[in-house]
């Protein structure tokens, strides 16, 4: 399977798809997508950069459900993140939730690693999930992570803006 990091290149337009329904079927659904993220989340924990995220477990659980609900609809599952994104795009919404961290190249290869571990699990586990549907999530992740990552290694910031919502390469 290729789940290949491609490097970001500060203010480079980055052009992303959202991830199949098919996926999200595929994965099992809503419980299939908690089952993913929570290993994700689990293993970022232990990661890196867990910094990033509460170290109270009461509220790193919190963080858990929140993102999980996130990838539920940004994967054509239930509208089940509305009210955390307050009326705003969702993409939109998380780029601009990721602007308050200092967000490096390495910070985002480290998430994606994690990712891919966490990915890797849910293929074995569950042998129906087709190899193009993942790296379909995958290409989404790789490709949208780009647009959190805001702090260069020449110590400059740059704020990433998103594609107009009406052009098609956004997906759904």
């Amino acid at each position: 399977m290729k789940l290949d990091i491609t490097p970001v290149v500060k203010a480079q337009q980055v052009d992303f798809k959202r991830p199949p329904l098919e996926f999200y079927k595929a994965i099992g659904e809503e419980e299939g997508m908690k089952e993913l993220m929570y290993d994700f989340y689990d293993k970022i924990y232990e990661s890196d950069i867990s910094h990033f995220f509460p170290q109270d477990e009461d509220e790193f659980q919190k963080v858990k459900e929140k993102n999980t609900k996130f990838f539920i609809q940004i994967c054509g599952g239930p509208k089940v993140y509305e009210d955390e994104a307050k009326g705003m795009d969702l993409d939109e919404y998380m780029v601009r939730l990721h602007d308050d961290f200092s967000i490096t190249e390495k910070s985002r290869i480290e998430w994606l690693g994690t990712m891919r571990d966490a990915i890797n699990d849910i293929a074995i586990k569950k042998k129906n999930v087709d190899e193009k549907l993942i790296e379909e999530f995958w290409d989404y992740l790789e490709k949208f992570s780009k647009l959190t990552v805001n702090t260069f290694s020449d110590g400059s910031h740059y704020y990433a803006n998103l594609l107009d919502k009406s052009d098609s390469r956004l997906g759904n």
